[in-house]
């Protein structure tokens, strides 16, 4: 049974010691970061820049607690993400948001390339059967993955799994392309774009948040087309329709939820045993990605921080606790009719999250089962 370390978002007591900042701090002590890694070691801290409009991701301030916890044990530990949009933009993305070197303390990258095509091809299953992992992430010894917990609309929750299987692999490789990269997971084999003529009412929403600019409509006829081999399937398209106008072809749900945990599992066995720790930030829960160009409220209220060596037992224990709050007012939630009691995510997306655990406890990347400690 893995343990898992808590601090609860409330803070009863007017001091430092009590706001999450400060306890946070108390959390990585509690973890003892020099039995993980070593002096002089780069460390990835791995965590979403957000994207323009969508600012409720992991708060600068708490990276740089896990940054200077790094440092003090003499590790030289980098803020990293993957590409979502074109490379140069998200560095911007993530300064407009706060992520910046002097707001955390320590380098700012991307993992994969200003162009999202470096990378490292890696054996991952039988759904994926390999996957382009970020050369950055293949290749450091070590590393930190802050999760900002919150819905999907494909994975239905998001947390620890999904960070580092879609945020540390890269969206498509230099010669296979999306087969290789995220797009593998948001349609399996040889999803293609479909469009209705009848229901779009020619928004030209999936143009403009196209991340490659590959969706045009055609002059004249005004026929939607997109680059079908630059395509990376991130699914933003179809998620923006309003009409269901564009859909995914060959996508599977409930594979794409099993494929999260065996590209998770390719991206860890990069990775020596006992290189890798978890941080979840159960704070400003969305009901989407911070990968879309805006955020909604919160649907829960904050439940605090959790931070463990094992992927599956934190996501459980995150999941737990957001099973037990209620859905907040003036929320998506409350548009849904979402009751106390209620599987909040679940409802609001329809997607069998708990089926990453399931496949990622079967595949070996830990238990269910945990001991929660608060600190």
């Amino acid at each position: 049974m893995s343990t898992v370390y808590y601090s609860s978002a409330r803070v009863h007591k007017w001091k430092y010691d009590d706001s999450m900042p400060g306890k946070l701090e108390r959390l990585l002590k509690e973890m003892d970061l020099a039995r993980y890694f070593e002096p002089k070691e780069w460390v990835a801290v791995k965590t979403h820049f957000g994207s323009e409009g969508a600012h409720r991701i992991v708060r600068p301030v708490f990276l740089r607690k896990v940054v200077e916890a790094l440092k003090t044990i003499g590790a030289k530990p980098f803020v990293t993400d993957t590409v979502r949009i074109k490379g140069l933009d998200y560095l911007e993305v993530a300064n407009a948001n706060g992520i910046n070197h002097l707001s955390v303390g320590a380098p700012v990258v991307i993992a994969d390339g200003l162009y999202g095509n470096d990378n490292i091809i890696v054996k991952a299953g039988e759904i994926l059967g390999e996957i382009a992992v970020a050369s950055l992430i293949h290749d450091v010894p070590a590393m930190v993955v802050c999760s900002h917990i919150k819905g999907h609309i494909n994975s239905g929750y998001g947390g620890a799994i999904k960070n580092i299987a879609m945020g540390a692999v890269s969206a498509a490789h230099r010669h296979t392309g999306w087969r290789s990269g995220r797009g593998a997971m948001h349609a399996i084999g040889e999803g293609k774009l479909i469009w209705d003529a009848e229901k779009c009412e020619l928004c030209y929403q999936c143009e403009e948040i196209c991340p490659l600019e590959c969706i045009k409509f055609q002059e004249g006829d005004k026929t939607f087309y997109y680059e079908d081999e630059r395509c990376w399937r991130c699914g933003r398209c179809t998620r923006v329709c309003p009409e269901g106008a564009v859909i995914q072809e060959g996508a599977d749900g409930e594979v794409f939820v099993r494929s999260l945990a065996e590209a998770a599992k390719a991206v860890l066995s990069t990775f020596k045993q006992g290189k890798v720790i978890y941080i979840n930030f159960l704070t400003e829960i969305q009901p989407e990605c911070d990968c879309m160009p805006g955020a909604d409220v919160p649907v829960i209220q904050d439940q605090g921080i959790l931070i463990s060596e094992d992927i599956v037992a934190i996501e459980q224990a995150s999941i737990d606790m957001l099973l037990k709050a209620d859905p907040l007012p003036q929320s998506a939630a409350s548009d849904k009719e979402i009751k106390p009691g209620d599987d909040v995510l679940l409802e609001l997306n329809k997607s069998p999250y708990i089926l990453q655990l399931e496949e990622a406890e079967r595949l070996g990347l830990g238990k269910r089962q945990y001991k929660l400690i608060e600190i």
